[in-house]
């Protein structure tokens, strides 16, 4: 089931999209949720099964084009959690660009905050904040939902933990993360979380996913792996950080990014105002945006 945020003459409402490129508002068939993650943390698995009932239509059903899918989770509760260097060739073009030394060992996972005011809808723009930063880069990432709270997950049970999968752009701004060493600034401008089209729920998709990931630059290909190339997969992250942290219902995991960012070329291609931005991950969607 994809669910989706919507909104129509400035209201937001939660949507079940049809394979007939239609929208179920969920609130206009049974249900009362506020928002999204109104509905993560506190639809019940029936209540997931009735609207999974909603992709052959139902009341008030209505055409994508008559609505603009928002990112699907447009205000998350909490920052999101990234892994950065999450696979193998990533990390080498990453200390490449730094001209660091890299031996091969990534032990353990590097986890940082991205903070997100709103996040950036598909077909919205990607502000480049060119007043402050020349190194704009992009980052096609597989995101995790948190379906209900998390603390101190065991390993074998971390597929029960997940509501679903959508797709986030982690855009990086290279010298501000070079310059001040932790990442919070560089990763967490306005604008740099562009996400969506909407969440695919756990149960569409084989656990783990092992799904293609892709990003395009002008229509040319940039990034191309496979989630299973992850350095530390799903079911670590989420053990690992559930034994410290609670992972509160709602919460997004971004994955990390493989190969084939700006940074990795050389010379470096780093985006400019103009450029068109796809990011794709096969099963989940796709996201298109502009930097303005």
């Amino acid at each position: 089931m994809k669910l989706a945020t919507c909104s129509k003459n400035k209201t937001e409402f939660v949507c079940v999209i049809t394979d007939k490129n239609t929208a179920v508002p969920v609130n206009e068939n049974g249900f009362n949720f506020k928002d999204m993650n109104d509905l993560i943390a506190n639809a019940s698995k029936e209540d997931l099964a009735k609207m999974a009932l909603l992709v052959d239509g139902g009341n008030g059903e209505i055409s994508l084009d008559e609505v603009k899918l928002e990112a699907p989770i447009p205000e998350p509760k909490q920052d999101i959690i990234c892994l950065g260097i999450n696979y193998m060739e990533h990390a080498v073009e990453s200390v490449r660009y730094k001209k660091e030394a890299f031996d091969g060992d990534r032990q353990y996972p590097v986890y940082f905050s991205k903070r997100v005011n709103r996040a950036v809808a598909d077909g919205d723009e990607i502000e480049s904040h060119c007043d402050i930063i020349s190194t704009l880069d992009y980052e096609a990432e597989l995101a995790v939902i948190i379906g209900k709270d998390a603390k101190k997950v065991a390993a074998e049970d971390v597929e029960d933990y997940i509501f679903g999968y959508t797709v986030i752009n982690d855009v990086t701004a290279r010298e501000l993360q070079t310059r001040h060493k932790q990442w919070l600034f560089g990763k967490g401008l306005d604008g740099f979380t562009p996400m969506g089209p909407w969440i695919v729920t756990a149960d569409e998709i084989t656990f783990p996913p092992v799904l293609n990931i892709k990003s395009y630059v002008n229509g040319e290909l940039r990034q191309n792996s496979t989630t299973d190339k992850f350095i530390h997969d799903i079911t670590y992250m989420v053990n690992e950080l559930s034994q410290g942290l609670t992972l509160k219902a709602g919460t997004i995991i971004s994955t990390g990014t493989p190969a084939g960012v700006g940074m990795g070329f050389v010379p470096p291609k780093f985006l400019n105002e103009g450029d068109e931005v796809i990011c794709e991950i096969e099963g989940v969607g796709k996201i298109t945006n502009k930097v303005k």
